[in-house]
């Protein structure tokens, strides 16, 4: 949500804003919002001075009626009631023109970073750079999910019957692989100065709005029937929403988190739900960071979240590369976004394994997330996330990667304390 005085100030630059995002549907809300605002404006200060107004007169009657001006204090009530009925006019208006504001504030897109790449859809996002050399195999490499059946670490059969597609029982090495890898990811934040956090995996409708758009919320989340909680899509929902309607102390800042959660979503869109794989899929586990911190400090802290998830590959010798999303691939609330993609010997390609957001002070005017600054000042606080690894998709990238030719993988030595030593999966 954008603070309302830019658009009395400055309109045409959320408009740009707009046009960057190729959102031009949106381009008359602007409007809207700033006829909208001028008359809730209008109304909201009419109310004020009728409440004044009435406070001011009614003192009057308790001083007429102790000097037993009976007819004078009647006068002055009459004046009050008609103060009171306009008053109640101002008021009816009032709330619900606040609202109709907010809703439509909650549709324009956050300003996107002077740097973000302009394009309209993914195909347009550009490398930024790689981290690790890709290794190339000198033997054909299985599907995943063949990888997986190979060691009997995967059941896909019997969890289509009791759950459907996008489902899987994961078993024996590669469930403990996968429980390695997110220990590892824990302990690797911990020692990087995040604290540990296992938070709520359901969330209050009000969070959910405050942490993404309308459209995300309904693509995404899975509501529960009769009550108001939705599953949450990614531990950084319930991350932000620790810190709805708080104030802040700008000495105690930076926050910097790291969540583990399982993660339910919908996947409703373009990309839908693989029959026979893990790679998109309705439940997952991930390992996430947050960080809510002072706005003057949002753009060096999004490097180093970035910088956090390409060291962590790198212990798992897993090749991996930063794409930078374009405008019209970042979500509505994203100021700049970057894409965490792992090499894929098989596909001899790059691949999303995680994805690292600066949203800037987005969420937090939404969960009235505030920071009293050295200087005396209330300032919205700036809110960050990335992934530290999400699996079993990572294990897709970790498979690929330490698979040898004799159909063994290979456990990297920053993994094997948490597969009891093993040096390899066979």
């Amino acid at each position: 949500m954008l603070d309302i005085n830019l658009f009395r100030e400055n309109p045409e630059l959320i408009k740009e804003n707009i046009k960057k995002k190729f959102q031009d549907d949106k381009l008359p809300l602007v409007d809207k919002i700033i006829e909208l605002d001028k008359e809730y404006r209008r109304v909201k200060t009419r109310a004020d001075e009728l409440r004044g107004q009435r406070n001011s007169i009614s003192k009057q009657i308790g001083k007429l009626m102790g000097q037993k001006k009976f007819e004078e204090a009647e006068a002055v009530k009459k004046q009050v009631q008609a103060i009171a009925d306009e008053l109640n006019e101002m008021e009816s208006q009032e709330g619900p023109l606040q609202d109709k504001l907010n809703e439509l504030l909650m549709l324009i897109p956050n300003i996107i970073a002077d740097d973000v790449p302009i394009g309209k859809d993914d195909s347009e996002n550009v490398e930024l750079y790689k981290v690790g050399e890709p290794v190339e195999k000198d033997f054909e490499i299985p599907y995943h999910v063949d990888i997986m059946e190979s060691f009997d670490g995967i059941d896909l059969d019997s969890a289509r019957k009791t759950s459907g597609h996008g489902f899987y029982y994961l078993q024996k090495d590669i469930a403990r692989l996968h429980s390695a890898v997110t220990a590892y990811a824990r302990d690797f934040m911990i020692d990087r100065g995040y604290d540990y956090v296992i938070p709520p995996f359901m969330i209050r409708e009000s969070v959910v709005s405050g942490v993404m758009s309308f459209e995300e919320m309904e693509n995404m989340m899975y509501k529960i029937e009769g009550e108001d909680l939705y599953l949450i899509g990614t531990s950084e929902h319930s991350m932000i929403g620790k810190y709805i309607d708080t104030i802040l102390d700008e000495e105690d800042l930076p926050h910097k988190l790291t969540s583990y959660s399982p993660c339910f979503r919908k996947e409703v869109g373009a990309h839908g739900i693989e029959e026979r794989g893990v790679y998109r899929i309705h439940q997952f586990e991930k390992q996430e960071m947050v960080i809510v911190c002072h706005p003057d400090d949002s753009h060096k802290l999004f490097e180093e979240l970035v910088n956090n998830a390409t060291d962590f590959f790198k212990t798992l010798d897993i090749p991996v590369r930063v794409f930078e999303s374009c405008s019209g691939d970042l979500a509505d609330l994203k100021h700049k976004g970057v894409d965490i993609e792992a090499w894929s010997p098989r596909q001899e390609k790059y691949f999303e394994v995680g994805s690292c957001s600066n949203l800037t002070d987005a969420q937090a005017r939404r969960l009235k997330i505030r920071v009293d600054t050295k200087d005396g000042e209330r300032v919205f606080a700036h809110t960050l996330n990335n992934t530290v690894v999400a699996p079993p998709r990572m294990l897709i990238a970790f498979l690929e990667n330490n698979l040898q030719k004799d159909g063994t993988v290979l456990i990297p030595k920053a993994l094997q304390p948490y597969m009891g030593f093993k040096e390899k999966i066979q």
